[in-house]
């Protein structure tokens, strides 16, 4: 038996596995994490290709839990290719379905600054979807696992055969 030699990771530094995925020169930039749940349920979460990608465009400035992401519309807007009126309205309408709420922020000197973003509504909506896509993984998993089990048992012979 000949040993195939391990794929060398570069000395000296931790390669993250998103990193093997998509190479260090494009995770070096930024990378986000989302839900899969947002991506598996769109449809149903009422939200259509340009709402979703707004929805990343905000995520990709929230990095801890307690500082929430504040993008600046025209931002969104220059970086979709869209006008940002359509960013407005889009964000004014994921507001009104209750899937995200903004906060406007002040500044003494300057007025109003781009507004926060919860995501607190959103995440309330995805809840039940994630659950139950969940559970019917779960589900699948012990159906294969029974089934794998059933086929040893009939495989094993009978005593006296």
């Amino acid at each position: 038996m000949i040993a195939l030699p391990k794929k060398q990771k570069p000395k000296g530094r931790n390669v993250r596995a998103i990193e093997e995925k998509w190479t260090a020169a494009l995770i070096k930039p930024g990378w986000t994490a989302i839900p899969q749940v947002f991506l598996d349920k769109q449809k149903a979460l009422g939200l259509d290709a340009i709402d979703l990608n707004i929805i990343l465009h905000i995520v990709k400035h929230w990095w801890k839990k307690e500082t929430l992401p504040y993008p600046a519309k025209h931002s969104i807007a220059e970086c979709m290719g869209i006008d940002e009126s359509t960013v407005r309205r889009r964000i004014a309408r994921m507001e009104k379905d209750g899937l995200i709420r903004r906060v406007p922020r002040y500044d003494a000197s300057n007025g109003q600054r781009a507004n926060e973003y919860h995501f607190d509504g959103l995440i309330k909506a995805a809840t039940p979807y994630a659950r139950e896509i969940s559970e019917d993984k779960d589900r699948r998993k012990k159906e294969d696992a029974d089934s794998r089990r059933r086929k040893r048992l009939r495989i094993v012979p009978k005593q006296g055969e």
